[in-house]
């Protein structure tokens, strides 16, 4: 009888594939995870569910899509009675352990991990809650300009001791599971946080680079005045107008970037070796994605939350050669299919029915050659922090749609303009395919239902964050000082900036 393989995940934060040569950077340096690309199957076509940290993962983390588990934005909970990959890996008797950031909302800290190695970055209270009702503005979350006009070099920052943190307790995790598991196949995941901004990066990554040859982005600054809507709340959601980036800060933004990058293929490459030393790498299957992309100026726009292709996209590789051949698969996948892969995988293919209804498909099929009738059709989300609206994207085949509630949609196709520059709304030869495929994003997804919900919670959570001032701050603490190294309560902006070092003073819209 084969060993029931073990799962290892590791999750990179704000990763754009785009930006790695296994996609096609051709300056980007990332030797490690091209290694694991040689042996897997890469995923050419992959998608994120929501472009945002909190309901990505925790759509992730549920097979489900965010509406379906009422995960609206970065500060709203999952209950704790939904089941998640950890909790379906454990009912067949793997064990579950998470090493780094999942930033899990709420008093529910493990949603079904049975061990937490390492703390969380970020605050698991309601302060980053929106607030749709006060508009278009600002609002002290740490996405915001700053991060590209102060890009650069640091001796330190509080990603980089978080990030080593996670890496030295996943190794060390890795050692104990090759001594004391006994046989038990176990689920691990690592999860990092670079390369999410700031923009900042030790001399050994920048000097991996030379400035002058860092490319520019393909698609130059939008006028504001030409901005599609979702793309103009952002604009002012970043304070994009209270900052004057300039060719040079964008330059230095995505070389920065690029070095980040270089610092999580290090990472990746010490933890596939660890696998290796200790026998565990060939009865492993090996996964490696991130929970959205990164901008990186194309637009004029950074951070994540659109729908375009560098925001929404996300490497995913997978690893594992005893069952799959190396290749590549352009079908079109998201996160949210995972749960259902490795329930496969777990079981040689003798899955249990769902508890609940899942939203995804094994990728099983598709890794060993074949599309089994695959629906090619991908569903992205937003109701985040930064609009005020409910808005959708659907991508079927080489077509998407991109839905923003109250305002006119935009239909791309990528085959044809993979810049996403020529809108076809509105177009008559285009006319059913728009009429299709918005009935098909509308389906089962009421927006004005969903608009109420969010309002009501987002009045729900600022109460009780102005009532309490935060507290109880639910963050997990793997340390007793982790509750002041770390972001915890209220502005991210001077957290970050103050465990960078040098220090940078943030401006006074920011404190």
């Amino acid at each position: 009888m084969a060993k029931t393989p073990n799962i290892l995940v590791i999750m990179a934060d704000q990763m754009a594939p785009q930006a790695l040569p296994v996609y096609g950077h051709d300056l980007v340096k990332a030797p490690h995870i091209s290694r694991l690309a040689d042996d897997g199957v890469v995923f050419d076509n992959a998608y994120c569910n929501f472009p945002l940290c909190v309901p990505s993962r925790m759509s992730m983390m549920a097979g489900r899509l965010a509406h379906n588990i009422g995960s609206w934005d970065n500060a709203m909970e999952m209950p704790a009675a939904v089941p998640t990959m950890a909790h379906y890996l454990r009912s067949v008797g793997y064990s579950a352990t998470l090493a780094g950031k999942m930033h899990f909302i709420g008093p529910d800290q493990m949603h079904g991990f049975g061990d937490r190695v390492s703390t969380d970055v970020y605050p698991s209270n309601f302060a980053w809650t929106p607030d749709w009702i006060e508009g278009e503005t600002y609002r002290p979350t740490g996405i915001n300009m700053r991060a590209v006009v102060d890009a650069g070099i640091c001796v330190r920052s509080l990603q980089i001791d978080y990030d080593d943190e996670v890496e030295h307790a996943g190794l060390q995790k890795i050692h104990d599971l090759a001594r004391f598991s006994d046989g038990q196949p176990f689920f691990l995941t690592v999860s990092f946080t670079h390369p999410h901004s700031p923009f900042v990066t030790t001399q050994k990554y920048w000097d991996l680079y030379d400035h002058d040859a860092v490319d520019m982005p393909a698609v130059p600054p939008i006028p504001v005045e030409e901005l599609d809507e979702f793309s103009r709340w952002l604009h002012y959601a970043h304070a994009a107008e209270k900052h004057t980036v300039t060719e040079e800060h964008v330059r230095t933004a995505r070389h920065a970037y690029y070095g980040m990058c270089s610092y999580i293929d290090d990472k990746v490459g010490r933890i596939i070796d660890t696998m290796t030393e200790t026998g565990l790498l060939d009865d492993t299957v090996v996964v490696f994605t991130a929970d959205h992309g990164e901008m990186l100026g194309e637009r004029g726009m950074w951070f994540k939350q659109a729908f375009f292709e560098q925001s929404t996209r996300v490497p995913l590789i997978v690893r594992y050669p005893k069952a799959f051949s190396a290749g590549r698969v352009d079908k079109l996948v998201s996160l949210v299919d995972l749960i259902p892969t490795f329930m496969d995988v777990a079981t040689d293919g003798n899955a249990p029915e769902p508890v609940s209804p899942l939203d995804g498909h094994t990728l099983a099929g598709l890794m060993s050659g074949g599309d089994n009738g695959w629906d090619n059709t991908v569903i992205s989300e937003y109701t985040g922090e930064g609009v005020i609206a409910p808005c959708r994207m659907i991508r079927r085949d080489d077509t998407k749609y991109i839905y923003t509630h109250g305002h006119p949609g935009m239909m791309f196709n990528l085959a044809d303009d993979p810049l996403e520059l020529e809108n076809l709304v509105g177009r008559p030869e285009t006319a059913e395919l728009e009429k299709q495929l918005l009935a098909d994003l509308l389906d089962g997804w009421d927006p004005d239902s969903i608009s109420e919900q969010c309002i009501q919670s987002q009045k729900e959570r600022l109460f009780i964050q102005a009532a309490t001032g935060g507290e109880p701050n639910w963050a997990y603490r793997f340390r007793s000082d982790d509750g002041s190294r770390f972001v915890r309560n209220g502005s991210a902006v001077g957290t970050k900036i103050k465990a960078r070092y040098p220090f940078v003073e943030p401006t006074p819209f920011e404190r």
